[in-house]
C-alpha cells in the first residue's frame, strides 16, 4: 500500500501543471476512480479541508489522502511522491530555462499547456460543484458564495467562514 500511495503520487506529481487546481481532476480519477481510496463525497471534503489549511492544496491534498489511506506514513510518502518530480525537474531544467525561456520552440510549449490548465481548473470545479452541491441545501450554499465571490468585495477567508455559518444553520 506505502509504495503504491507513492507511486500514484509521483505520477501525479509529473503532470501537475497549473498548480493545485489543476491537480485536482487527476487526484480524483487516482484516489477516487482507479483506487477507490476515497469516495466522491470524502474527496471532495478533503478538497475543502486541503483549500483551508496554510500550504499548496496539491501537497495538502497528497497529505491528507496518504493519511487517510495508511496514517502517517501514508501522509509523509504521499507527500513525498507528489513533490520529488517536481523538485528534481526543476533541479535539472532551471539551468537551462533562463537561457531557452526566449526560444520559440519553449513559448510554444509553455502557450500550449496554458489552455490545458484552464481546462484542468474547470474540471476540478465541475468535479467539485457536482459533488458537493448534490442537494439543494449544498446548492444554495454554492451559488451564494458563487455571487459573493464575483464581488471583490468579499475576501475568500469570510467566504470560507460564511459558508461554514450558513452550513451550521441549514443543515
Amino acid at each position: 500500500m506505502i509504495w503504491q500511495l507513492f507511486v500514484t503520487f509521483a505520477k501525479i506529481g509529473v503532470f501537475a501543471f497549473g498548480g493545485g487546481y489543476a491537480v485536482i481532476p487527476l487526484m480524483q480519477r487516482e484516489v477516487v476512480t482507479l483506487h477507490g481510496w476515497l469516495s466522491a463525497g470524502q474527496m471532495v471534503d478533503v478538497i475543502a479541508l486541503s483549500q483551508m489549511t496554510p500550504g499548496p492544496v496539491a501537497i495538502n491534498l497528497a497529505t491528507l489522502v496518504g493519511y487517510h489511506t495508511a496514517g502517517l506514513t501514508g501522509a509523509v510518502v504521499a507527500t513525498l511522491g507528489l513533490i520529488m518530480p517536481t523538485a528534481v525537474a526543476i533541479a535539472v531544467l532551471a539551468r537551462f530555462f533562463l537561457v531557452l525561456q526566449e526560444r520559440p520552440p519553449v513559448q510554444a510549449v509553455l502557450a500550449g499547456i496554458k489552455p490545458m490548465v484552464i481546462a484542468l481548473i474547470f474540471a476540478a470545479a465541475v468535479f467539485i460543484f457536482a459533488n458537493a452541491a448534490s442537494s439543494a441545501k449544498g446548492t444554495i450554499i454554492a451559488l451564494t458564495v458563487l455571487l459573493l465571490s464575483a464581488s471583490s468585495r468579499w475576501h475568500p477567508m469570510a467566504l470560507i467562514i460564511l459558508s461554514g455559518i450558513i452550513g451550521i444553520i441549514i443543515y
